[in-house]
């Protein structure tokens, strides 16, 4: 959230396909190289201008960057040949020292609706390793956002005495971590890499009084940061900009309830 660079666009698919390279980078490819099979170092400075938002650069700049993709690639010397293929051009976009993250600069316009940006987002964010036995802990929770990540994901599921609420991935052998400890991770480290509203997606398999009880957590941990649309439809959603400093809580009703209510 907060950037228009490709390569965040496609944080979330962080991996190059044996399929070779992903859609949105052909057609970013091809409408840069006017068609052809290679990409000029004139045409990816206006990639560079237009896409990533580096306004200033220059064609030397753009020609720096190429040859540091083909000698990386091929070994070829500043004197060879000077365009990229699309796959030179797939690799400079997932290159991390070519290509970094943005940080905290922000190059968009944040005053249009939520649903209108694409959101880092993290699954099973309280998993420390593999989805079967791995440990569930708050640490990969603060990582990721002190990675900027802006959409974390509990699944709560009612501790072995039904009395209280444990953050576990359901049906294996990961041992849980308590829901307030997770929540009270959240709350002193959602802001740490941006002031952008984090959203907490909740996998719900809880009773209705175990329900009440997480309710009751969240009220508490997070008060007034706690954001609470003015209806129950909303028509669009607030900006990211009217939304800083606010924590969103994301859910619905357990598959388990919706199965009884349909039986």
């Amino acid at each position: 959230m907060g950037s228009c660079r490709l390569y965040t666009c496609f944080a979330g698919k962080s991996r190059m396909t044996e399929a070779g390279p992903l859609r949105e980078v052909k057609e970013m490819f091809n409408k840069y190289a006017e068609g052809g099979t290679h990409m000029t170092a004139e045409q990816l400075r206006l990639f560079l201008v237009e896409v990533q938002g580096h306004v200033g650069t220059s064609m030397a700049e753009a020609q720096q960057i190429m040859e540091q993709v083909l000698q990386r690639r091929h070994h070829l010397s500043k004197f060879a040949r000077r365009s990229l293929t699309l796959d030179d051009f797939q690799h400079y976009l997932f290159s991390t020292d070519l290509n970094p993250p943005i940080l905290n600069q922000v190059l968009q316009d944040m005053r249009a609706p939520l649903s209108h940006y694409f959101i880092f987002t993290g699954h099973n964010s309280y998993l420390t390793g593999n989805q079967l036995s791995s440990d569930c802990s708050d640490v990969p929770i603060i990582k990721a956002l002190k990675r900027g990540v802006r959409a974390i994901e509990l699944d709560l599921w009612p501790n072995s005495t039904k009395d209280n609420v444990n953050v576990l991935h359901g049906r294996t052998l990961t041992p849980p971590v308590e829901v307030i400890k997770c929540l009270r991770s959240i709350k002193e480290n959602a802001f740490s890499a941006s002031p952008y509203p984090v959203i907490i997606t909740l996998e719900d398999h809880l009773t209705p009084d175990l329900q009440a009880k997480v309710a009751q957590m969240i009220t508490q941990t997070f008060g007034e940061m706690l954001f609470y649309p003015e209806s129950e439809c909303l028509k669009e959603f607030p900006s990211p900009e009217e939304l800083k400093y606010r924590i969103i809580i994301s859910t619905k009703p357990p598959k388990e309830y919706l199965e009884t209510k349909s039986t």
